[in-house]
């Protein structure tokens, strides 16, 4: 992870068709970067997430690299069931190859989720489709592939769900630039958040995505979030379930503010319902099926 930027240590505490037409669309972009209003993401995000939840009242769910619980994470048969199901967002990684191509993968390296070896920043997307990335899951998966992007937006496009998309390691404004091409390209821009804890990947997206929410990600929060998530130019904080128990007044502080508060990785009850009580605004979860039934019997009709 990057080091923070030197504002934030002030603070106390520690290849498809549309390929072709989101080159063009890119173009567009660096015309409306000039012009765009960078708080725009803040009032945009107000739309992806609805009216900011009071105490007790259900969070969205984001199924955590698609639904892992019903498929291999990150995957397409996982991305498919988590748009299948009931809940709003989906939840995915984002990493560059070595001919810069964006694939959805979450660790830096292959071992644990495919039959491959090595960095993936050090593999051609040729390579990697060429890897198994479903039979250490099961057998049933065998011969699932690495999706790319442009995969996982062809999927989406038909869906009516919301995206949060993590930028893994650094972005530079280049190579953001044809992953928010494709976004528009296929017209699901107002359905995608951005998300990273990298200082340098956000700063980047403000130049690339003025238009998009962004969402910053923080193991551990700052005295004053809501300055963070200004700087940034982000709609929201996400976070750990013990930094919002340690000061739960931090949820009131980001909505006074216009700002959400989101939390990862939830995976039982009772941080289920502990999350709720404090009226965040999203809940990241590798059980989201089981999240969903769980809200549907303690808080029917919502």
């Amino acid at each position: 992870m990057t080091t923070a930027h030197a504002f934030e240590r002030r603070i106390p505490r520690p290849h498809s068709a549309r390929r072709m037409l989101a080159s063009a669309t890119a173009t567009i972009a660096l015309v409306l970067v000039m012009v765009v209003d960078h708080d725009a993401a803040t009032v945009h995000a107000a739309n992806m997430w609805g009216t900011l939840r009071e105490p007790g009242q259900p969070a969205f769910i984001a199924g955590h690299r698609g639904d892992r619980a019903s498929a291999p994470e990150n995957t397409l048969p996982a991305i498919q069931a988590a748009l299948d199901s009931s809940m709003e967002f989906v939840e995915l990684d984002l990493q560059k190859t070595l001919d810069g191509e964006a694939v959805v993968i979450h660790d830096e390296t292959l071992e644990r989720t495919t039959n491959g070896e090595g960095l993936v920043a050090e593999r051609t997307w040729a390579e990697l489709q060429t890897l198994d990335a479903g039979a250490w899951y099961s057998t049933e998966f065998a011969g699932t592939r690495i999706p790319h992007f442009d995969d996982f937006v062809d999927v989406f496009q038909i869906s009516r769900k919301k995206a949060l998309v993590e930028l893994k390691g650094i972005w530079s404004v280049d190579e953001l630039e044809p992953v928010v091409a494709e976004i528009y390209a296929a017209g699901v821009q107002d359905r995608i958040v951005f998300a990273s804890f990298e200082v340098g990947t956000l700063h980047h997206l403000i130049e690339a995505a003025p238009n998009l929410p962004r969402v910053v990600l923080r193991r551990e929060l700052p005295d004053d979030p809501v300055r963070l998530a200004h700087y940034y130019g982000a709609a929201a904080v996400m976070t750990r379930l013990a930094e919002v128990r340690e000061r739960p007044d931090v949820v009131e502080l980001m909505h006074r503010a216009g700002l959400g508060i989101m939390l990862y990785t939830l995976n039982s009850e009772e941080r289920w319902g502990e999350a709720l009580s404090y009226g965040v605004d999203g809940i990241i979860t590798d059980e989201p099926s089981a999240l969903d039934g769980w809200l549907a019997q303690t808080a029917p009709g919502t």
